[in-house]
């Protein structure tokens, strides 16, 4: 399915995010009108889709980097616990 004008702008805004000043959270309310906790789901499954790595593949893999490295680290600390 092709990206929507939301799935284009949710990219472009995290593309852009390190360019901007302020609190993030706060920017996720204005520009989107949603919860973080919302706006980060829609960002994950945005990031398994072709259609996204097909739109910006450096930030798509960037950000798929960074996600998978957290899950290692939270196994990592789970194994360590037990």
């Amino acid at each position: 399915m092709p990206l929507t004008d939301r799935d284009r702008a949710l990219l472009d805004f995290e593309a852009a995010w390190s360019r901007h000043a302020g609190a993030k959270e706060e920017a996720i309310r204005a520009e989107f009108g949603l919860s973080p906790a919302r706006y980060y789901q829609l960002l994950g499954r945005l990031l398994e889709t072709t259609e996204a790595l097909a739109y910006d593949p450096m930030l798509v893999k960037r950000l798929r980097r960074i996600r998978d490295a957290r899950e290692s680290a939270r196994l990592s600390r789970a194994a360590a616990a037990q």
